[in-house]
């Protein structure tokens, strides 16, 4: 009877350490994959964030060349719409002048 006592004690003393070797293991078990999706988090944080900066960069590049061609094309069209011919043209400089420095063109004066 006493082995038998002496066995299970030494069973439940076993079980106790395969537990307590158990509860490790997973903790280790634990930490590291944390420790790994920690990595895994910041990976992707980097990669969204350089993939971010080029998206910006691109609209950046792209919102200055749609710019740079509607300037084209608001400049050919006004250019389009006014033709003035010489004789105008020294008339509204000297109308410009005079409104602005207050000078006549020569033709203004006596």
């Amino acid at each position: 009877m006493r082995e038998v006592i002496q066995q299970i004690i030494a069973s439940e003393t076993e079980a106790k350490q395969l537990v307590q070797s158990a509860r490790a293991e997973a903790e280790q078990l634990t930490a590291s994959a944390q420790a790994q999706a920690r990595r895994l988090i910041e990976q992707a944080n980097r990669e969204a964030k350089v993939e971010a900066e080029q998206i910006l960069a691109t609209a950046e590049t792209e919102t200055s060349r749609e710019k740079s061609e509607q300037l084209s094309r608001a400049t050919a069209e006004i250019n389009s719409i006014i033709r003035l011919d010489e004789k105008v043209k020294e008339q509204m400089v000297g109308a410009a002048l005079n409104c602005v420095c207050g000078i006549s063109s020569e033709k203004d004066s006596p």
